[in-house]
Parts: structure tokens; C-alpha cells; sequence
């Protein structure tokens, strides 16, 4: 077995990036408490084209180096409207992934969501949680959502070079004060990829970061809160550190910047 001395370890380089997960903007579907998963492909709302304006102008002067999308119309104008008013999106080009579509809801898409909750409710079980017939389950979405997390991981392990010198190991990231501004936490770390995607895929890829991530809470936040549906346009932040084990890029240190945001659509 091959052992690495202490030295070795400190001399291991590390690349300390921003990670911002945006929800779409509210469409039709929202407002009337239905489900809309994968099936139906819904477009923003008069309210969810205000939304994603007010987000836009909140995250304006926020640098951004990369921004992945859900290939669903509803991230896709969400992303559109954020980068149009961001001038560190100019040169970007936006990457559609259905890797961060919303999760599948089976035979439950276009119902009411109280139906769901009463579906669940007959078979014993509770939602979230419950898998309607022909859904996908929440081990499905982890799936996914680990898939892409590496694959960003190595988009961005090969694309930059500001990697430095590791003096801790899967230490928590340090991040900058937050002061309940745009750029808290990303201040002054230029590699910053933007995600916009669905409330209750960010659910199950928020609950992947902490219980197996160890991604750091923020300040005063509890687990409930972390793993709750966030707003529609709602932010969360997440500064992670990677290195590089056996040729691949993978998560050293994670920890949460701020949950759920909606100071924007508060205004």
C-alpha cells in the first residue's frame, strides 16, 4: 500500500470555485398548484418573466465563468433573462443539460398536488418522498445530479488553472462575510458556475450535498430549512474546493453560502 506522508498531502493543489443554483421563475402550472415534472414544458408566467427579471438585476454585477441549464423552457428563459442583464455572461454561452430537468412525477404530471399528497397518503407513504407509477424515484434524481456534478467538475478542473497548494484536508472552503449582499461569499473567487434548474430537483441535490458532501450549513440554518422547496427565482450559494485524485476532478470541501434567497422578488 502506498502511503503519503504529510508533505505530500500539503503539496496536493486546489481549485476553490463558486457554485449558484437559481429555480425557474413561476409559469402558469406553479400558480395553479399544479405538477408539471418532465412531461409538460411549460413557459414562464407574466409573474415568472418578472421574477426572472428582478433576479437578473440582483445578480447583474456578480461574475459568472460558466452557466449550465435544465434543456425545460421555463430554466431556459429563467437563464436567458439572468445572463442578458449580466455583462460577465456576454462571452458565456449557455450549456442545456437534461441532466438538471425537473424530476419525473409519472402519471401525476398536469394534477393537482393534493392529489399526489393523497395518492401518497393511500400507499401508506408521505410526500415528498412518494413515487407516483411510472415516476422517477428520489435515488434516480440523486443519480442524475451526481452525474452532472462531475461532469461540471471536470468542465471545470481542465477549462482553469487557478489551482493552489492544499494545506487541510476536506476542510470546509473559507468564504467571505455575508452581509445579505449579491456577491456574499464569491467576492473574490472568479471561477463561479451558474445553475438554473427545478425546485424539487434542487431539493434532492441540496440533501446529496450535505448528508454525503458534508457541505457546511450557513449560519443559523437547520437542516429543515436546507432540505425545504425553495421560491420560485429562489438562490442558493455554494463555494466548493476540488483536487485532483487519479487523473479526476472530485469535491474536497463544501459549505453553503446562503439558502433559498429571494431578497429580488421581496422588493
Amino acid at each position: 500500500m502506498r502511503h503519503l506522508s504529510v508533505g505530500s498531502l500539503q503539496r496536493m493543489r486546489t481549485l476553490t470555485f463558486g457554485l449558484t443554483l437559481v429555480r425557474h421563475g413561476e409559469t402558469r402550472y406553479n400558480k395553479e398548484g399544479l405538477l408539471q415534472g418532465q412531461a409538460i414544458d411549460c413557459p414562464l408566467s407574466e409573474t415568472g418573466l418578472q421574477q426572472a427579471e428582478a433576479a437578473g438585476c440582483y445578480l447583474k454585477d456578480v461574475t459568472f465563468s460558466s452557466v449550465f441549464v435544465s434543456d425545460m423552457l421555463r430554466a431556459q428563459q429563467t437563464a436567458a433573462t439572468i445572463m442578458k442583464h449580466n455583462s460577465s455572461c456576454s462571452a458565456l454561452q449557455m450549456v442545456c443539460d437534461p441532466l438538471l430537468k425537473e424530476i419525473s412525477f409519472g402519471i401525476a404530471e398536469g394534477g393537482r398536488l393534493q392529489d399526489v399528497k393523497e395518492m401518497a397518503k393511500a400507499a401508506g407513504q408521505s410526500f415528498p418522498g412518494f413515487t407516483p407509477p411510472g415516476g422517477e424515484t428520489k435515488e434516480q434524481v440523486k443519480e442524475r445530479v451526481k452525474e452532472f456534478m462531475d461532469k461540471m467538475l471536470q468542465q471545470i478542473g481542465t477549462e482553469h488553472d487557478r489551482w493552489e497548494d492544499e494545506t487541510s484536508i476536506s476542510a470546509p472552503p473559507d468564504t467571505s462575510p455575508v452581509e445579505g449582499k449579491a456577491d456574499d461569499g464569491v467576492r473574490d473567487i472568479p471561477i463561479h458556475a451558474l445553475v438554473v434548474t427545478h425546485g424539487a430537483y434542487m431539493c434532492v441535490a441540496v440533501r446529496y450535498f450535505v448528508e454525503e458532501l458534508h457541505c457546511a450549513l450557513p449560519p443559523g440554518s437547520d437542516r429543515a430549512h436546507m432540505f425545504s422547496l425553495s421560491p420560485n427565482t429562489g438562490l442558493c450559494r455554494f463555494i466548493l474546493t476540488m483536487r485532483e485524485e487519479h487523473e479526476r476532478f472530485k469535491v474536497s470541501g463544501m459549505s453553503c453560502v446562503f439558502i433559498h434567497r429571494g431578497d429580488h422578488i421581496k422588493q
